[in-house]
Formats: C-alpha cells, structure tokens, sequence
C-alpha cells in the first residue's frame, strides 16, 4: 500500500492539473464568435476533465479523512471547497436555461442559425440567466483558486514539514 505521504502528493498534482483544463475550456469559448453545438461540447470536454480531476480526488480521499482532520486549515479548505461547488450550482441554474433557449430556437445548429441573433432577445429572462452563469463561473474559480491555496499549505504542513 502507498503511503499517505505518496497519496497526498499524488492527490495535490490531480487537483493541481485541473486547472490547466478550465482554463483552456474557458479560453476556447471565449474566444469564438459564435457558440455552436461543435464549440459547446468542445469546450464541455475540457471543462468536464477538469470537475473530475478535483472532483474524484475530493470525494475518495479528501472527504472520508476530513473528520480524523478536523482543525483550522481543514475546516478553511471544506469551507472553501464547498463554496466552489456552491458556486458551479448557480452557474448550472444560468446555463441549463440558456442552453434549452438556444436549443429551442435552433442556435447550436450553424445551418439554422442567424449571424446577427442577440440572444438576449430570444427569452425575457436571458440576462439574468446570463449573469448568473457569470457569477457562478468567476466564484467558482475564485473558490477553487482559494481552496487549492489552502490545501497547498496545508500538504506543505502535513507532508513536507512534519
């Protein structure tokens, strides 16, 4: 069996190359003009790779062990981690709506499509959907970001300078 010190480690460089994944899936979507459906699942995947590679680890080794560690910086972490997730919710309450109102209307089809179609005139709702997806997005980074910190320091207290 590997020892914990290896685990942890293995688990830290999971996580840490999630972020490589959300970046490029967030990149690529921004970056194009026009969101069909080929642009959609291309950017899914990456998006996709990156909530498993934090998502698996979190729940096979991070969550069974957190109550044996239970402390300041574990507490830190779950909170952060948890709020993260919380954040993906209302970014999926924005985009679930938006995709069946673009699907609807036949906007992921680039035959079907109009060039000049504002999406914010296809539903009255759109914007704040919108926004949602916005917010949900940047705190779910922002979290992220914050929690990988946390487990960073606490690897290097746990791990490295025990």
């Amino acid at each position: 069996m590997a020892s914990e010190t290896l685990v942890a480690a293995v688990v830290a460089l999971v996580v840490t190359a999630s972020f490589p994944f959300y970046l490029y899936g967030a990149w690529y979507i921004l970056d194009q003009e026009v969101v069909t459906w080929d642009v959609l699942i291309h950017h899914l995947k990456f998006i996709v790779v990156g909530l498993l590679l934090t998502t698996i680890p979190m729940l096979t080794w991070m969550v069974p062990r957190f109550l044996d560690q239970l402390g300041g910086f574990a507490a830190l972490h779950a909170f952060l981690g948890l709020q993260a997730y919380a954040m993906l919710l209302v970014a999926l309450t924005g985009i679930v709506r938006i995709f069946q109102v673009k699907h609807q209307h036949d906007m992921y089809d680039s035959a079907a499509r109009e060039e000049d179609a504002d999406i914010g005139e296809l539903h009255e709702n759109m914007g704040a959907w919108r926004g949602r997806l916005r917010i949900g997005v940047v705190g779910y980074v922002l979290f992220w970001l914050l929690a990988w910190l946390v487990g960073m320091i606490r690897f290097v207290m746990d791990y490295v300078l025990y």
